[in-house]
C-alpha cells in the first residue's frame, strides 16, 4: 500500500509484535487500511439480513468500529488467526449497533417469537423437526403466508454471538458468551475448557440435528462463506426460499440452544 512501503521489508508477524509494543499510530492506520475490504465483506453478508431501511454505509461504519477494536486487542501470541479474530469484532460491533437503534419494529419481533414457540412446540410434542406445513397449521395459516412471515422478519434471525452463558469457573454465576467459545482465553483454566467444549460439542450436534435443507443452507452460508443467491443456485431454489429455509433454520437454533443454555445455568 502507497505510504506504507517500510512495512514490506517485516513479515505481518513481526508487524503485530512492533504494534503491541508500543501502539504505533501508523501501524495502526496500515492495519486498519489492510483490512478495510473485510469490514466490507462482513457487511455485506449482514445487509443481507437487515431491512432496506439500514443503509449499507451505516454497516460498514458500525463494523469499522469492531476492526479498530480488534487491531487493539488482538494478541499475536494467541493461536488465533487475525482475520478469523477480527470478522468476529466486526460482526459483534454491527449487532451491537443495530440492538441499540432497535431497528426493527416491534410487530416483527412478536411474530419472530410466535413462530419460534410454535416451532419449539411442535418439535416437543412430535420428538423431530416440524414441517412448513405443520408450522403453518400450527399458526392457523397457509404454508405461502407462513412462507411470507419467514420473509418478514428474516431481519430478527440474526444470532448474537454475545448472549451471556453461564460458566463454572470457580466464580458466582460467572457468564461466557458463544463468542468466547470461539477465542483463546488469556490463562488456561481446565474446567474453563472443559466446559467451552462441551458448549461447543452441544452447538455443533444441534446444527447436526437441522433438517437436511435448513442444514446445508447454514453450513453453505455460514461455513462456506455464500451468498444466498449462490445457494439458491446450488439447491436450485429461488433465493427467497433460501432466505426463509435460513431465517427458519436460525429460529430452531434458537429454540434448541435455548433450552442448552437453560441447563448450564441451572447447574
Amino acid at each position: 500500500m502507497r505510504g506504507y512501503e517500510e512495512f514490506d521489508k517485516i513479515t505481518e508477524e513481526e508487524l503485530w509484535g512492533k504494534y503491541a509494543e508500543d501502539h504505533d499510530q501508523k501501524i495502526r492506520n496500515y492495519f486498519i487500511e489492510k483490512y478495510a475490504p473485510l469490514v466490507k465483506y462482513v457487511a455485506g453478508r449482514v445487509a443481507m439480513n437487515v431491512p432496506s431501511s439500514v443503509e449499507f454505509f451505516d454497516l460498514v461504519s458500525y463494523g469499522i468500529l469492531g476492526l479498530i477494536d480488534a487491531i487493539d486487542k488482538f494478541d499475536p501470541k494467541r493461536e488465533i488467526k487475525f482475520k478469523t479474530y477480527a470478522v468476529t469484532r466486526i460482526r459483534g460491533s454491527i449487532f451491537d449497533q443495530l440492538r441499540a437503534i432497535d431497528w426493527l419494529p416491534r410487530s416483527v419481533r412478536q411474530k419472530a417469537k410466535e413462530i419460534e414457540r410454535t416451532i419449539a412446540s411442535l418439535e416437543a410434542r412430535l420428538g423431530r423437526s416440524a414441517t412448513d406445513e405443520e408450522i403453518a397449521e400450527a399458526m392457523g395459516v397457509s404454508v405461502t403466508e407462513f412462507h411470507n412471515l419467514l420473509l418478514r422478519v428474516s431481519g430478527n434471525s440474526l444470532v448474537s454471538m454475545d448472549e451471556n452463558w453461564y460458566l463454572n469457573d470457580g466464580s458466582d454465576n460467572a457468564p461466557m458468551s458463544i463468542e468466547d467459545t470461539l477465542e483463546s482465553s488469556d490463562t488456561y483454566n481446565p474446567d474453563v475448557a472443559a466446559e467451552k467444549e462441551e458448549i461447543k460439542k452441544m452447538i455443533a450436534k444441534t446444527l447436526m440435528d437441522l433438517p437436511e435443507r435448513e442444514k446445508q443452507v447454514l453450513i453453505l452460508y455460514y461455513y462456506e462463506g455464500l451468498t444466498l443467491k449462490e445457494i439458491g443456485t446450488i439447491l436450485n431454489v429461488t433465493e427467497s426460499r433460501v432466505s426463509q429455509l435460513h431465517t427458519k433454520a436460525i429460529m430452531i437454533l434458537r429454540g434448541k440452544l435455548s433450552k442448552i443454555k437453560e441447563g448450564f445455568v441451572e447447574k
